[in-house]
Order: C-alpha cells, then structure tokens, then sequence
C-alpha cells in the first residue's frame, strides 16, 4: 500500500520535472509536478488510501527536510546581519501587502456570497 502511493508521487515529480526541462525552465519540476497532483485529486473527487498513507509517512520525516535550512541560516548570519534592515523592509512590506490583498479578496468574496443567497 505505501509503496504504490509512493510510486504516484515519485511519479508525478518525474513528469513535473520532464515538463520543466522540455517546456517550462520557469518552474521547479517538483512544483510543477505537486501542481499536477493537485489537479488529479481535484479531478478525481477523492484520496486514495495508498497515496494517503505514503504521504502521512513523509509528513513523519518533514523536520528533518527543515535542518538544512536553518544551518544554512546560522551559516550566513553575519550576510544576514549586514542587510537585515532591508530584510526587515521586505518582510513588513511583503506582510502589508499580503493583509491588504486577503482583506480585500475576502471582503469580494463575502459580498458574492451574500448576493447568491439573496438571488432567487
């Protein structure tokens, strides 16, 4: 069972990423690929219970894909330090940003909503 659901990942990551070399060097293979997944799932209505167990499995295992990261972060903390105010202007303006555009795609979608339900 775990195997089969880890072969349809592994399977889709492989088309994502000949997708990224033949026609999209934009894209990550891999992100190309979950958005594949993503599509088939949405497409075939539910989880298989196979591709759900693979993945609870890596779920398992996802600190340890978060190590390397932050020793790259403590490795270049002095390049950090020496641009953190503009790291922290990115972050804040990224932040403001991101509130301003959610606030405001949540209030159109609250207006839609209610006019569905006031529509006959």
């Amino acid at each position: 069972m775990l195997l089969r659901g880890l072969t349809w990942l592994i399977l889709f990551q492989l088309l994502g990423t000949a997708l990224n070399v033949l026609f999209l060097p934009i894209l990550p293979g891999p992100i190309i690929g979950l958005l594949l997944l993503f599509i088939a799932l949405i497409w075939r209505g539910e989880i298989s219970e196979s591709l759900n167990s693979a993945s609870m499995t890596l779920l398992n295992y996802l600190p340890l894909l978060l190590i390397p990261p932050a020793v790259g972060v403590m490795v270049y903390v002095d390049a950090i330090a020496a641009d953190l105010w503009a790291i922290v202007g990115a972050l804040v303006l990224s932040l403001v940003v991101s509130l301003g555009f959610t606030g405001w795609l949540m209030q159109r979608l609250i207006d839609r909503q209610a006019r569905r339900s006031t529509d006959p």
